[in-house]
């Protein structure tokens, strides 16, 4: 190892000593939802999400909890905008090279119903900061802050974990095309110039396997059953033990009488396609634009999205009937997709 790399991660370890050093300390405080928890609010929500529980709207959906704190349009409601333990946080790796950044996912935690009437009050804390991590997007750290969400009279209702990406972006990787001189460092634009200066059809075969991999699922407590499932070429969806609705998604109380109770139901695999879209841009390069991608209702009454596949893309068709198979898209991973059954479609 040189001299200059023992130096960068001699840098590293300190930038990292004193990110840990904001872990507990407040990202926000005295926050207040604009709105007490009220009737039209819920409706509106269960409309757009087409959840026709009884329960709703004499208490508000549990995924709700963060819909209460939220600033809206014209900024965040008095007392609750972001600390400057959080700002300086966020300066800091700002100065580090990580300027850009990205929301990865959250996590929530419901400890009892909120009612019509209930005013939200909030807070946050930043609750860890990752080591620095290396991601197709670039390397940087992973910054989760914590949500406690409280009822008027100071019940805790709710935590809601947000994490995000704070990254350097990773320079693109660029294969030269053979044959082809310096180009002043621009990038050719497809389709222009004669054929032999346009960008090289991706070839199948050997050279596909030195494209990008597929992205990684996210595996959490609540879904890594399913994921279970599918190394073993099962499609398992969730039914609940108390009203017998099938769920999917994999959630951790059912959405129809609110029991806690369920088992691991295997799927038939049977279904049709109840919507559809066909992916032309952006392109992504573990990708081979344009194909469809499904929204899949099956014969259980649940649904899913997923790829479709055995059909032309252009062929795919609101109602189609399609099967369950699994595909092997790398040497780790394999996904459930369905083929079109449609004798009319089928390649």
């Amino acid at each position: 190892m040189t001299r200059d790399e023992l130096a960068d991660l001699d840098d590293r370890d300190e930038l990292y000593r004193r990110l840990k050093a904001y872990e507990g300390r407040t990202a926000s405080s005295g926050g207040k939802g604009r709105d007490p928890v009220n009737e039209p609010m819920i409706r509106h929500w269960c409309e757009a999400m087409g959840d026709t529980n009884p329960a709703y709207p004499g208490i508000a959906p549990p995924t709700m909890l963060q819909a209460w704190t939220m600033a809206g349009l014209t900024g965040r409601p008095g007392g609750s905008a972001r600390s400057n333990a959080y700002l300086e946080l966020l300066a800091l790796l700002d100065r580090a090279g990580c300027a850009s950044v990205v929301a990865t996912d959250c996590e929530q935690e419901y400890l009892r119903p909120l009612r019509p009437g209930d005013q939200v009050v909030f807070d946050a804390v930043i609750e860890s900061v990752s080591p620095r991590k290396t991601t197709k997007l670039g390397t940087g750290y992973f910054v989760t802050t914590r949500m406690n969400v409280r009822a008027g009279d100071g019940e805790l209702v709710g935590t809601h974990r947000f994490r995000i990406l704070k990254y350097a972006p990773a320079r693109p990787k660029r294969d030269p095309v053979p044959g082809r001189g310096p180009t002043s460092g621009r990038d050719p634009v497809p389709g222009r110039g004669p054929t032999s200066e346009r960008e090289p059809v991706r070839e199948r075969g050997a050279k596909a396997d030195q494209r990008p991999r597929r992205p990684r699922p996210v595996i959490n407590r609540d879904n890594a059953g399913f994921w279970e499932g599918v190394t073993r070429h099962q499609l398992l969806i969730q039914r609940c033990l108390d009203c017998a609705a099938p769920r999917f998604p994999w959630l951790p109380g059912c959405g129809t009488c609110g029991s806690a109770r369920w088992e691991a139901a295997p799927a038939s695999g049977v279904g049709t396609v109840f919507s559809y879209v066909v992916m032309h841009h952006p392109p992504f390069p573990a990708f081979d634009p344009p194909y469809a991608v499904g929204l899949i209702e099956l014969a259980e009454g649940v649904r899913m999205v997923s790829g479709i596949t055995g059909v032309p893309y252009h062929k795919v068709r609101i109602g189609m009937p399609v099967e369950l198979e699994f595909q092997r898209v790398d040497e780790d991973l394999e996904l459930p997709v369905f083929r079109g059954t449609d004798e009319e479609a089928v390649v």
